[in-house]
């Protein structure tokens, strides 16, 4: 497969499925994929099975009663109602990351496969991870809840994927996947559980995380000539009608991506109102802005594809709060007319300037979105909409599952208050 002539060689030699299509490495870096990957692969999916026969079981119907409040076993047909969400998710992480990510023309086969890969090797080792910080010293009861929630921790390491496309194998995927899902899942647990931030359709820890973890790792990667592109960094008329499928998956079941795990009844009802108008808005904003950009208004492919999704993850903090459905729109128009800007003069600045290739600009899908949620989130709190749209806030420190950061700051501030004046 590889010529002796040539003193460069793409990472894999597999005939239908490879590892680095796009950019070429020096052939003393070339990895040994006969043994290595497999052995790699092996040796992991051997842990994950040690792993689960010492610390997971399955989920247990008093466990799923005391989760969900049901008193009664008759209702235990309502912890299946939660199914279609994962399936909805699921087809999230597995078609739609895997299309969004064909673009390119050269990478199709392995931005769907090794897509499969990661997502499967991270599925499991996230429900161990997050299992083993949530489980207080248990076995790790295995639900409907955890599989979502696994699927979840896969998502930060395919968004990562987008930022570092084409200029890793296989066996560094495996690696990156291991080490990302334990940083995700240690974040998580400190904002979720230490600071009890409210952050439902998960903008920073899941979204902004990925992105800029995933930068963090580009520009380690970064090579000089990646500064005038790459003959191999451009997509065919098929490659982006692929890409497309991707980014129709995603759009379509993005509402319940953000309402996986909120609340049921009013929260859950709000979470997948607020993302379908959030969502609506953003791709009408980001129609009109890459027709602005580009020159005599032809819309680019790259934000058609991309940008028309900053509504979901932007949305995603406060998706479960009462921000009103304008509300929702407003973030979804902001979050699409920054997205079309990044892709626009972000990408090129971190290339040249910044020394980052960001293949996918996840910076601007997943990067700056997620930094709007987590603004819009704590705009929706200090506007008093974190629960009932009222401007009283009636939850406390206690069951403050539902404030963000800034609101139990402020409610102990108010406690100190009152304690000086007594």
């Amino acid at each position: 497969m590889q010529s002796n002539s040539t003193h460069r060689a793409v990472l894999c030699s597999y005939q239908h499925l490879t590892a680095c299509e796009v950019l070429s490495v020096p052939l003393s870096f070339a990895t040994n994929m006969r043994f290595k990957f497999p052995l790699m692969a092996i040796v992991l999916e051997i842990a994950m099975i040690v792993l689960f026969a010492l610390f997971v079981e399955y989920e247990m119907d008093q466990t799923i009663l005391q989760q969900l409040n049901i008193t009664e076993s008759a209702d235990m047909g309502k912890v299946l109602e939660l199914y279609p969400l994962f399936q909805d998710v699921h087809v999230m992480i597995f078609v739609g990351f895997g299309f969004l990510m064909t673009f390119l023309k050269k990478y199709g086969f392995s931005s769907v496969g090794i897509n499969l890969l990661i997502a499967a090797l991270g599925l499991q080792w996230g429900t161990v991870v997050q299992g083993i910080l949530h489980s207080q010293g248990k076995k790790i009861s295995i639900g409907i809840k955890n599989i979502i929630n696994a699927d979840f921790s896969t998502a930060t390491v395919l968004i990562s994927f987008g930022a570092v496309l084409g200029k890793t194998s296989p066996t560094q995927m495996l690696i990156m996947t291991i080490i990302e899902i334990a940083v995700f899942a240690g974040n998580e647990y400190l904002v979720g559980e230490i600071f009890k931030a409210s952050d439902i359709g998960a903008s920073m820890t899941i979204h902004a995380f990925g992105a800029y973890f995933g930068l963090a790792v580009a520009g380690i990667l970064y090579r000089s000539g990646l500064r005038r592109g790459h003959k191999n960094e451009e997509s065919t008329y098929y490659s982006d009608l692929f890409a497309m499928i991707g980014t129709l998956f995603l759009w379509m079941f993005w509402p319940s991506f953000n309402s996986a795990i909120a609340e049921p009844g009013d929260k859950q009802s709000r979470a997948i109102v607020n993302t379908y108008f959030s969502l609506a808005a953003c791709v009408v904003t980001a129609f009109a802005f890459s027709s602005l950009v580009e020159q005599r208004g032809k819309l680019n492919m790259v934000h058609i594809q991309n940008a028309t999704l900053a509504g979901g993850v932007a949305v995603g903090t406060c998706a479960d709060m009462a921000i009103h459905p304008f509300g929702s729109m407003t973030i979804g128009s902001i979050a699409g007319l920054v997205a079309v800007i990044g892709y626009k003069f972000l990408t090129p600045l971190f290339t040249t300037k910044l020394r980052i290739h960001d293949t996918c600009g996840v910076h601007n899908l997943h990067g700056l979105p997620g930094i709007i949620g987590g603004l819009a989130g704590i705009a929706a709190v200090a506007l008093g909409a974190s629960n009932t749209g009222k401007t009283t806030i009636k939850q406390t420190p206690e069951n403050g599952s539902d404030a963000t950061i800034l609101e139990r700051l402020g409610m102990n501030v108010i406690h100190v208050k009152k304690l000086g004046r007594s």
